[in-house]
């Protein structure tokens, strides 16, 4: 994975652009950007470049050290990194758009889907994206060992994508937690035919050596003296016209589990970094920021790109977004130059 889209990388003369988010959106941008002549500006909360595919995704899953060499080749190239840098709590985002000649956010999703289920808040039941980021952290420095949840004995798992594999695979072949895993129970309320992981990777973790409990949700996690428990109910699926089935739960059909940890991987929703109306910029109703075909968004001169712009997705679709977001920036900004000196 290579972020910068030229050799030789020109005088940044046409302006700054700052980008909120390291993440593969950012930094596909920060690459086509810094080679059209900008000086770009990257913010990230985390302690370094890569979003969740640094901090989020096992390393056997995506080799750091290509993301990492792909990050130095931008800051060699001239791209400025604030790390630790959290927009909205350690600056302003209104201080960085007026700083700046545009502005492109891409700060992902970050904030994990709750249940909403009795007990959800217990110390035992783990947000598993929030999980699996402290892991690589403690993993890779950043955080002491001491302050990460070490879940062993019987783990269960909720949800079908591809965070729930992760949190799956991690206890399991980590070997920070496999020797003290009894069992890891994989709970996804529809089939594995349709989990958003794909039937392979569902079928790899069974022969991982998952137990998977197809057509079950929990629906209460509670305490009994040292017993942890966790309630479900049994699902099935209905046809709704969509191409995929709605899982309804089955009256009459709960039944109670004992499980010493609980990982929920059922999504993650848009993290932009402002509140609903501030500084211009409005969102759609499922909390991603609201934008053109020009990924622009309701203030002139403010783009969106990534996972906070669609939701969501892979890390080739943000990638894409990205470079696509970057284009149009870079047409914007050559487009309002014409217009100056012609006025």
């Amino acid at each position: 994975m290579r972020f910068l889209k030229c050799k030789e990388v020109p005088e940044p003369v046409n302006g700054r652009v700052s980008i909120i988010g390291a993440g593969p959106a950012g930094l596909g941008a920060a690459g086509v950007l810094v080679c059209r002549g900008y000086e770009i500006v990257v913010y990230d909360m985390m302690p370094e470049a890569g979003g969740m595919m640094m901090f989020g995704i096992p390393d056997d899953r995506i080799p750091k050290d290509g993301i990492r060499k792909s990050v130095k080749e931008l800051m060699d190239a001239g791209v400025k990194f604030f790390f630790n840098t959290k927009v909205g709590r350690d600056i302003g985002l209104d201080k960085i758009i007026e700083e700046s000649d545009a502005t492109l956010i891409a700060t992902g999703t970050w904030k994990p889907r709750r249940l909403g289920a009795p007990g959800e808040d217990l110390p035992w039941v783990l947000p598993a994206a929030d999980w699996l980021v402290e892991v690589h952290m403690a993993r890779y420095g950043y955080l002491p060992w001491d302050k990460v949840p070490k879940p062993q004995g019987r783990i269960l798992v909720v949800g079908g994508g591809l965070t729930a594999a992760d949190a799956v695979h991690v206890p399991m072949t980590y070997p920070e937690f496999k020797d003290g895993v009894e069992k890891v129970v994989l709970s996804y309320r529809r089939t594995r035919d349709y989990a958003p992981m794909r039937k392979q990777e569902f079928e790899r973790l069974v022969k991982l050596g998952a137990e998977p409990w197809e057509l079950t949700q929990p629906v209460e996690f509670r305490e009994e003296g040292d017993r942890k428990i966790v309630k479900f109910v049994r699902m099935k699926l209905e046809d709704v016209g969509s191409g995929r089935p709605k899982p309804v739960p089955v009256p009459g059909s709960e039944f109670e589990a004992e499980f010493d940890w609980v990982l929920l991987a059922i999504g993650e929703i848009p993290t932009p970094p402002f509140e609903d109306g501030c500084c211009g910029i409005e969102l759609n109703p499922n909390g991603t920021i609201k934008t053109d075909e020009r990924f622009m968004t309701t203030r002139e001169g403010v783009f969106a790109t990534g996972d906070v712009r669609h939701g969501p997705s892979l890390i080739g679709k943000a990638l894409k977004s990205g470079l696509d977001a970057a284009k149009a920036i870079d047409e914007w900004l050559k487009a309002r130059a014409r217009a100056a000196a012609q006025s």
